[in-house]
């Protein structure tokens, strides 16, 4: 997506205490703690967005796509905080000074890493007690919606490390064609979170086809997938800004009536599974 040169040079600047303190090889997850995690807008790994209280709150952990954490993923910040839940807004790319992976779906640090980041951003909250500890869910976005399909495999929790499923997983505009390194591209196995899946049927670059396919292959399981895909939307249809292609010939961009109906979908899906009864 389209940013000045400076809003970059200000994001990094932001960013650059945190990043020095808490460097990361791009082969090896992240951790949190406190020093790795910081107020809304503050740059850190771990941006920590809470409603207003005093809590606890359920939370959700908000993973970024391929052109890295954006405004648009703070917007999905304060939405949720909107709506009541924490939210733990990951930058997986700063710390370890990797930049856009928009054109080369091998790159560093791909879905499978990233998904460990998400799992140890969700073991550090449930040491807080602003959050409810067995009531946190993850959304993301493209790329990141890849990350959260994978952080929904029963076999991805990282048990040896104090982790456990999502209680629930949305993901925005995912590629549903998993890849795990050296083995062709496939559909991986049985999920252990609610997932749901929003897509436009005109994405040209995660085809809606393959997530109808995930979901179909899955529906047996009993955490069975869900889907919704959106006639005549484009990848990033969620966005505030209007349609363009991007330097490969996706395009991309704003479709009002998916990107409304898909907030009632994900608040719903969300509060089924993430707010006490």
């Amino acid at each position: 997506m389209r940013y000045t040169t400076l809003l970059a040079t200000a994001t990094l600047a932001l960013a650059s205490p945190f990043i020095l303190a808490h460097c990361a090889s791009v082969l090896e997850p992240l951790t949190y703690d406190a020093n790795s995690v910081g107020k809304p807008n503050s740059g850190a790994p771990m941006e920590l967005w809470l409603p207003p209280g005093t809590g606890p709150f359920p939370a959700v952990v908000v993973m970024h796509g391929c052109a890295g954490l954006r405004d648009h993923h703070r917007g999905w910040a304060g939405r949720l905080t909107e709506w009541g839940y924490a939210a733990a807004l990951l930058d997986s790319f700063h710390p370890r000074n990797a930049n856009s992976t928009c054109y080369n779906k091998m790159s560093n640090p791909r879905p499978a890493l990233l998904a460990q980041d998400a799992f140890n951003a969700a073991i550090y909250l449930r040491t807080l007690p602003t959050i409810q500890p067995d009531h946190i869910g993850i959304i993301g976005f493209s790329r990141g919606g890849s990350t959260a399909l994978y952080t929904a495999l029963a076999s991805g929790a990282p048990t040896d490390r104090g982790g456990r499923p999502f209680q629930a997983v949305v993901a925005y505009y995912p590629g549903c064609l998993l890849k795990v390194r050296g083995e062709p591209e496939k559909i991986l196995g049985e999920p252990a979170s609610d997932v749901l899946i929003l897509i436009g049927d005109n994405d040209g670059w995660t085809p809606a086809p393959d997530c109808l396919k995930y979901v179909e292959l899955q529906s047996s399981f009993p955490h069975a997938p869900t889907i919704k895909v959106y006639p005549g939307a484009v990848h990033a249809f969620d966005l505030a800004f209007h349609l363009y292609y991007d330097q490969q010939g996706h395009m991309i961009g704003a479709h009002p009536e998916a990107r409304a109906d898909s907030y009632v979908m994900t608040k719903a899906f969300f509060d089924a599974r993430l707010k006490p009864n």
